[in-house]
């Protein structure tokens, strides 16, 4: 019987801890990869997942990008996650909040969370009632930064998107270059219209089809099919939904030259890093181009979370990623191992 530790995504994990409530039927697991930096920051997830081990697979997975994530931002935190393990109906209480907040509590700061998917702003204010280490709440000061991050991220990605097509396609302009989006929600949607604001042309795809259609209507965007999106010719695709999309299989139907989005863990194993890398095909590693909504909670908990501050380092974003492409032109590496190899200089591993 194999244990955690011999998971491929174990990676030396400090600490996985398993959390169940009787009576609200609350199962939930968090996952500290590294503290090195500071207490283990990242979101609560709350998903339907098809058998535990896949829940643990994605907490652990999310951990390890946090930790990444969050050095590379400049950010004196470690690298943590939560998953809440939803049923089929997706339910969700106010019982069932409240004992995931004690339950973080119980760490004693080892772990700070703060919204993800399939959990709102809402969601962080109930479970603020129960420990303070909580980020991402409202605020009611529009020069603070605080509440949903999504924007941030959002923001983060755009830059990044521009700056993949500066260094790979050599334009300053993001006119008429085409952008095929997977998922448009908070993030997907956000960079959507950032993007069209500036000449765009956008092909978008998502679950939610009547979300797509008027998102595409507002943007005189073309609406495509999840099968499609993936295999288009484009300049960019832009992952913004779950991850391990790139695999073997999909990496050999892309047609862009870029790859650049916000989806978290894109990169179904290592090795698919080297095979966008052997295609020639520009990839933005998804913890850099990424963290602008950890830069806005992270920096919210830290007590420095004036948005000129945030906007500031979230305009870092470019720099970073080109100082990995460039890296990675020079070795001849993939951009996602260079990424890496300087994310685990930084947590001392």
């Amino acid at each position: 019987m194999s244990v955690m530790w011999d998971l491929p995504d174990f990676d030396g994990h400090e600490a996985v801890h398993f959390f169940h409530d009787v009576e609200t039927g609350l199962s939930a697991i968090i996952a500290l990869h590294s503290t090195h930096l500071g207490p283990g920051a990242g979101g609560t997830r709350f998903w339907h997942y098809e058998n535990r081990e896949t829940a643990i697979t994605d907490a652990l997975r999310l951990s390890r990008g946090m930790s990444f994530k969050n050095a590379m931002a400049g950010l004196p935190l470690g690298g943590g996650k939560a998953v809440i393990l939803a049923d089929r109906n997706r339910k969700k209480s106010p019982d069932m909040l409240a004992a995931f907040g004690r339950m973080i509590d119980s760490l004693a700061g080892r772990y700070v969370t703060a919204e993800d998917v399939g959990i709102s702003t809402a969601d962080m204010v109930a479970v603020s009632k129960e420990t303070q280490y909580v980020s991402g709440l409202p605020v009611s000061d529009r020069s603070e930064a605080g509440g949903d991050p999504g924007p941030f991220t959002a923001m983060g990605v755009y830059l990044g998107v521009k700056a993949a097509v500066k260094h790979k396609l050599g334009r300053d302009s993001m006119e008429d270059v085409h952008v095929a989006i997977q998922g448009v929600g908070s993030v997907g949607g956000g960079l959507a219209r950032l993007l069209a604001k500036d000449g765009a042309r956008l092909s978008l795809a998502d679950i939610h089809k009547d979300h797509v259609s008027s998102l595409a209507d507002e943007l005189g965007a073309q609406v495509v099919g999840l099968d499609e999106v993936m295999r288009l010719e484009a300049d960019v695709f832009s992952p913004n939904a779950l991850g391990a999309i790139l695999d073997k299989v999909s990496i050999a139907h892309l047609n862009v030259p870029i790859v650049a989005g916000g989806a978290n863990n894109q990169l179904a194993t290592p090795e698919d890093g080297q095979r966008i890398f052997d295609r020639n095909i520009l990839f933005a590693p998804d913890y850099v181009i990424n963290s602008g909504g950890i830069i806005s909670v992270g920096l919210e908990y830290l007590g420095d979370s004036d948005v000129e501050e945030v906007n500031r380092r979230i305009g870092k974003i470019p720099a970073r990623l080109t100082e990995i492409w460039e890296e990675s032109a020079s070795t001849k590496l993939p951009s996602a191992e260079v990424a890496d190899n300087m994310a685990r200089l930084l947590i001392g591993r």
